[in-house]
């Protein structure tokens, strides 16, 4: 059986040499092969390892000063936040990401998506803020409020960047670059990651981020980019050329169509594109309702407040 390291030795070498059915093609790609491949020796590896390593010690240093960490944060930046990412990088997923597109468009799924909506939503900002020192906390601060972080997280900018990155990606031969080079392939991994945090850190995550969009203009930017997806899904299915240019005929898989496969990959991109735009969408609603509802509260109390007070001016007059 070839493992992940072999396997990406085969798909990175020159597609040319390899000849179908010979010992030199990756196995049939399966659900075992997720489960038994992994790959530690990646960057990110040591990536993964050090944020969750840095979050935990935060929440121990809150812990142990008696302050409350919601353990709701933890569990969503720990398990489908970075989880995610090892997920779909460091097992069998990973190991065919250059041999099928539609396994490289379910990492594109969950890079740009997935993971960066539960990392935001561990709020690791505001726990850095709430434990490192005093002088690493304002360095952090002037961070998050400089300049560049203000325009690169203005919800529009955000979403410009988020609906074009894909189409700048597949529609050139920078992608075909990117099978050829695992540089560059390990690079676009980075991109999709930041590129999601980019775009839903300033819509659903929970860090003071300047700029901030109140919750029906965030709605309405999620439902924008529904369509996207739409049209991007389709393109791909619909195209009469080959994703990578003839990177995936060279590889001579007997046991994929790389027709076929790119239907299935516009397929993932379409469905699972939807799937988490619309349940967004309904996210920013709940959360957009509970504003709603503290906000009555906040201002029930302070009616309350005020009507105590003049009852107690009128019994003293």
């Amino acid at each position: 059986m070839l493992h992940v390291d072999q396997i990406r030795a085969v798909t990175s070498a020159v597609p040319a040499t390899l000849a179908a059915g010979g010992e030199g093609a990756p196995p049939p790609f399966t659900v075992a092969r997720v489960l038994t491949e992994t790959r530690l020796d990646s960057w990110l590896t040591l990536g993964i390892v050090l944020a969750a390593g840095l979050y935990l010690y935060g929440v121990h240093r809150l812990r142990l000063r008696g302050d409350r960490w919601p353990v709701i944060r933890t569990v969503s930046f720990l398990g489908p936040g970075l989880g995610g990412i090892a997920l779909v990088t460091l097992t069998g997923l990973g190991a065919y990401d250059t041999a099928l597109l539609s396994v490289h468009m379910v990492q594109h799924m969950v890079l740009s998506m997935i993971a960066p909506i539960f990392l935001a939503l561990g709020a690791p900002v505001t726990l850095a803020l709430r434990t490192l020192p005093v002088r690493p906390r304002k360095r952090l601060l002037a961070i998050v409020h400089s300049k560049v972080i203000r325009i690169y997280s203005f919800p529009l900018v955000a979403f410009a960047i988020f609906v074009v990155n894909p189409f700048a990606l597949y529609f050139t031969d920078l992608y075909e670059f990117t099978l050829r080079h695992e540089w560059a392939h390990e690079l676009v991994h980075a991109h999709f990651i930041a590129t999601g945090c980019v775009f839903f850190w300033p819509l659903l995550g929970l860090d003071p981020l300047p700029g901030r969009w109140p919750y029906p203009g965030r709605a309405l930017l999620m439902l924008l980019s529904v369509p996207f997806h739409t049209v991007l899904g389709l393109t791909i299915m619909q195209s009469t050329t080959l994703f990578g240019g003839d990177w995936y005929p060279s590889l001579n898989l007997s046991w994929s169509d790389p027709w076929n496969d790119q239907v299935v990959a516009g397929g993932i991109l379409w469905a699972g594109g939807e799937f988490v735009s619309v349940t967004m969408l309904a996210v920013l609603v709940v959360q957009w309702v509970k504003q709603s509802e503290r906000e009555a509260r906040r201002l029930d109390r302070e009616l309350d407040r005020q009507e105590a007070r003049e009852r107690a001016a009128e019994a003293s007059a």
